[in-house]
């Protein structure tokens, strides 16, 4: 293992700690200043560079925020922990916008601080595997059965240019699929369109698929190209087709089967050379049986089948695409990536995110905002998370046909976790049976009860307290740390916001 870097003008302080970390096998080397840090990562190879950075924040000749700020420059990964005097409290709290991993009060004990510095390490390893394995499969990520079934299935149809419908439950990455196919292909040099047809309104579908001339109807001041012609030598994917009017769905069908169509309009026929890609989360079977999707269509559509596998049916997939997601939203955000504990990936793992794979990106990317510190513990979970783990969970219902993927795509939009079923948190109180609640009001419920049972007399305190911290947090960040933006859009005053920050040791 690489060795601990102990950065500290005070040799009592190098001495205890080097001492300490040999006698649990920890291996260390010291240094008196920031200067000789930098050197020493330059003059060293990365496989013999530091496994953690142990560092003071007030030394002659250079600061211990100036030297966390250089070394994630060049080690963005690395641990660091900030040692600190009492005095020095609010510089170290900031340093975790910097990207350190944890800070070390002085005087610290000396088990307690051993036991910090094999947490940070141990977090280091793993992440170094889970690094690993993310950059042998940068495209897709999915080590369950059921997605090496899909990407088996993706690699067959690679050379292939045939119709495939995919299926699965929302939130299951089908045109991640849908693009992975594409690139896969023949045509992979060609444009790749994507429509959702669900997400139109029916008097626009007609022109956004066909395209229109110029005067077909009012405001149609140009002749514009559909997305059959944006697509022409490449994929056109059409998702959630099944909820297409079922008048399109004829005009469908005759340009599948011979290649022709109309602009709304027109009275040319136009010829797009266009692979279909079209994916739902509905049962097209029964959409057929009920009258309201073509038989003949869905027979043209259902050359080739993917069905993709739920979350909940793949749990061992969960911790690798938490890290994955985890990163994506720091590096598009501009923070610091925040590591996750085993505890809490355990409770994750047993969620069963009605929303997929989608849901937990944006769980993800949650925690990334609102986690208070660079490790995420089990309590800094979302409330509908945390909630299942208090409450009994209601008897799962038979599980339908498979469902999402866990491609991995960055986040596109700063969202919040899709909320969990409701959740009967409390039945200590019978009128709340049955009332649909946002899962954060189940999830403070949850906790209030909690307390309660415990037998603490503050809990109004203490909720309040975790509740206006999350609250300002969540404005900050929004706000780029700008106070007056955050306390404009919170509705309270400046002289407010910065009180508050001052009580809650949010400096």
């Amino acid at each position: 293992m690489k060795p601990i870097w102990i950065v500290d003008d005070d040799q009592s302080i190098r001495f205890v700690l080097e001492k300490a970390l040999l006698r649990e096998n920890l291996p260390t080397r010291s240094f008196t200043n920031p200067q000789d840090v930098l050197k020493a990562l330059i003059d060293t190879p990365d496989q013999e560079g530091p496994q953690i950075l142990v560092s003071d924040i007030r030394m002659p000749g250079g600061s211990g925020l100036d030297l966390l700020e250089k070394v994630k420059e060049k080690l963005p990964g690395l641990p660091v922990i900030i040692m600190t005097a009492f005095s020095d409290l609010d510089s170290a709290v900031s340093a975790f916008q910097g990207g350190a991993f944890e800070y070390l009060p002085k005087p610290f004990d000396l088990p307690k601080a051993v036991e910090l510095i094999r947490r940070a390490v141990d977090e280091s390893l793993r992440e170094e595997v889970a690094e690993e394995r993310m950059s042998a499969a940068p495209e897709m990520l999915g080590q369950a059965p059921a997605m090496q079934d899909v990407f088996r299935a993706i690699g067959r149809l690679s050379q292939s240019q045939v119709t495939v419908l995919i299926t699965g439950e929302s939130g299951s990455g089908k045109e991640l699929v849908a693009r992975a196919l594409h690139k896969h292909s023949p045509r992979s040099a060609g444009p790749f369109v994507a429509i959702n047809t669900a997400a139109i309104p029916k008097d626009l579908l007609e022109s956004e698929l066909f395209g229109h001339e110029r005067g077909a109807f009012t405001g149609a001041q140009t002749m514009r190209r559909g997305r059959f012609e944006q697509a022409d030598g490449g994929t056109l994917f059409l998702d959630e087709i099944g909820d297409m009017p079922f008048d399109l769905q004829t005009r469908l069908l005759r340009v599948l089967s011979d290649g022709h169509f109309y602009r709304v309009g027109g009275h040319s026929a136009v010829r797009a050379n266009v692979r279909v890609i079209a994916a739902t989360h509905q049962n097209l079977e029964q959409r057929v049986k009920e009258g309201v999707f073509r038989e003949d269509l869905f027979h043209r559509l259902n050359v080739i089948r993917l069905r993709l596998p739920a979350l909940r049916e793949r749990r061992e997939d969960v911790p690798m695409l938490t890290r994955f997601f985890l990163q994506q939203s720091a590096k598009q955000l501009g923070v610091e990536p925040k590591r996750i504990s085993d505890a809490a990936l355990k409770l994750l793992g047993s969620f069963d995110f009605p929303g997929n794979v989608r849901q937990l990106e944006n769980v993800c990317h949650w925690l990334t905002v609102m986690a208070p510190a660079q490790v995420i513990e089990l309590k800094d979970l979302p409330p509908e998370v945390l909630s299942t783990a208090r409450t009994p969970a209601p008897e799962a219902a038979p599980i339908a046909a498979p469902s999402p993927t866990a491609f991995s795509m960055p986040p596109t939009v700063a969202t919040m976790p899709e909320p969990a079923p409701h959740v009967e948190a409390v039945a200590a109180f019978p009128e709340l049976e049955g009332a649909t609640a946002p899962a954060w009001e189940t999830g403070l419920q949850a906790e209030a009860l909690g307390l309660l049972e415990e037998g603490r007399t503050d809990v109004w305190d203490v909720l309040t307290r975790r509740f206006e911290t999350r609250l300002i947090q969540t404005a900050l960040a929004n706000t780029r740390g700008r106070r007056i933006e955050a306390a404009h859009k919170l509705g309270i005053g400046r002289n407010t916001i910065t009180r508050k920050i001052q009580e809650l040791n949010l400096e």
